[in-house]
């Protein structure tokens, strides 16, 4: 048996999707920014911010599942972010790797548990390809500096740039709350020690420490280009001032010969 994570979309339309849910007569049971339903045999959490974690579903119901979601997604993407588990039974409950240990008291709160910590590991992934591609867009600039001393982007490409980067950022740190422990283990404790378990494995805080890093890095080199670029103007309107006077001068002095 196994369970599988997605990251369909930037995030879900919950009232919507709930709605659609119930009218299809499935048992719905909400939790903060999640809510389950068993599916046959299996089980199905749906997050807001665009993730979903089953559990014992073949892939013939995922699918299904996947298809009836996306018609309330907002932004979906174009190639979901997934990831596999293997399901064993164990002595204690624990994520190690690409397997889900779980013991035989384990229930949907325990799944729960687990399902938060995968959840958060799917959207951490989409935010990390985005400021990959950010990186590989923008690895060209330090090396036309390096290589011949400039760099091929106007003041206003510099400013679409940074802004493009100022986007990105926002949206991680919107989001950081979703990286946080979540709301719903202030009133269930005793379950805190499996999400702790399950995000130390995916390597969330980590991966987050790590991604605002590469974020600061490629801020910093627009801010160094924006520096250089106001430099340049500032030199090239001295230079304009520095002609107008000589202009100046010139005019002065031939009026005064013609006198």
């Amino acid at each position: 048996m196994q369970s599988k994570a997605f990251c369909t979309a930037d995030s879900y339309q919950m009232s919507h999707l709930y709605k659609y849910f119930k009218k299809e007569d499935y048992k719905l049971k909400k939790f903060p920014d999640v809510f389950y339903t068993p599916v046959n045999n299996g089980h199905a959490f749906f997050f807001s911010y665009g993730c979903v974690v089953f559990w014992e579903l073949s892939d013939d119901e995922i699918n299904s599942l996947l298809q009836k979601i996306k018609n309330f997604e907002n932004d979906h993407l174009p190639k979901p972010n997934s990831d596999s588990y293997f399901i064993v039974k164990g002595e204690t409950n624990k994520v190690y790797q690409n397997e889900i240990y779980l013991t035989s008291e384990s229930g949907i709160k325990e799944k729960l548990a687990i399902s938060y910590a995968l959840a958060q590991s799917m959207k951490l992934a989409v935010f990390e390809e985005r400021v990959e591609q950010t990186i590989k867009k923008t690895e060209y600039i330090p090396k036309s500096l390096a290589k011949n001393g400039r760099f091929p982007l106007s003041g206003k490409q510099i400013a679409q740039k940074m802004g493009k980067l100022f986007i990105e950022r926002s949206s991680i740190n919107l989001h950081s709350d979703i990286l946080d422990t979540p709301e719903y283990f202030w009133d269930n404790p005793e379950l805190e020690p499996i999400y702790h378990m399950a995000a130390k494995d995916q390597d969330i805080k980590q991966r987050v420490d790590i991604l605002n890093k590469r974020l600061n890095l490629v801020h910093e080199l627009f801010e160094m280009l924006s520096d250089v670029f106001n430099s340049r103007h500032s030199s090239f309107l001295e230079i304009i001032i520095i002609i107008l006077i000589s202009i100046e001068i010139v005019l002065t002095i031939g009026f005064k010969i013609v006198k």
